[in-house]
C-alpha cells in the first residue's frame, strides 16, 4: 500500500512538473522578437510629415512589408530623409501587434548628413528607431507614427 501511495505521489508530481514545463515553454514560444528596416522621407514647417516603407522580420518567421506615415507639429523646420534605418520592437506575441499608431516625440538638428533616433510607444508594443540620413532640419515635434501592412486600408 505504501509503495502504491509513493508511486502515485511521484507520478502526480512528475505529471505536474511536465505540465508546468510545457506551459512555460509554450508561453515563451508564443513571444517573438521583431525588427524593422525602413526608408523615410519628409519635410516640416511647424507641421511635420514623413512617409516611407519598411519591412518587419520576426524571430518566429513572420515577415511583412509596411507603409509608414508620420505627422506632428511643433517648432520644426526643414527636410529630411533616412535610408536603411533600423528598428527594434519590444517582444510581442504576434506580428499583428506591431501595426497601428505610435506616439512620437522627435528632436532633430542636421545640416547635410544626420542621425534619426526615436523611441515610439503604442498600446501593444514599443519601437526604437535609428538611422542615418541627410537633410537640413532644426526643431522638435510631437505627433504620431503609423505602421500599416502594405495594401491595407488606412485606419
Amino acid at each position: 500500500m505504501k509503495k502504491t501511495v509513493v508511486a502515485f505521489v511521484l507520478t502526480t508530481c512528475a505529471v505536474g512538473l511536465t505540465l508546468i514545463t510545457i506551459a512555460g515553454s509554450t508561453a515563451a514560444a508564443e513571444m517573438t522578437r521583431c525588427r524593422l528596416t525602413y526608408d523615410l522621407k519628409g519635410w516640416s514647417f511647424l507641421y511635420k510629415t514623413s512617409s516611407g516603407t519598411g519591412r518587419i522580420t520576426c524571430s518566429n518567421g513572420q515577415t511583412a512589408d509596411v507603409s509608414i506615415v508620420a505627422h506632428g507639429g511643433g517648432v520644426t523646420f526643414g527636410t529630411h530623409e533616412v535610408v536603411d534605418g533600423k528598428g527594434v520592437f519590444s517582444v510581442v506575441s504576434n506580428i499583428d501587434d506591431l501595426y497601428g499608431d505610435y506616439a512620437d516625440v522627435d528632436a532633430h538638428a542636421s545640416a547635410g548628413r544626420g542621425v534619426d533616433a526615436r523611441f515610439l510607444v503604442s498600446k501593444k508594443a514599443n519601437l526604437s528607431l535609428s538611422g542615418f540620413g541627410h537633410g537640413i532640419t532644426l526643431g522638435f515635434s510631437f505627433g504620431g507614427f503609423r505602421l500599416l501592412p502594405v495594401g491595407s486600408v488606412p485606419m
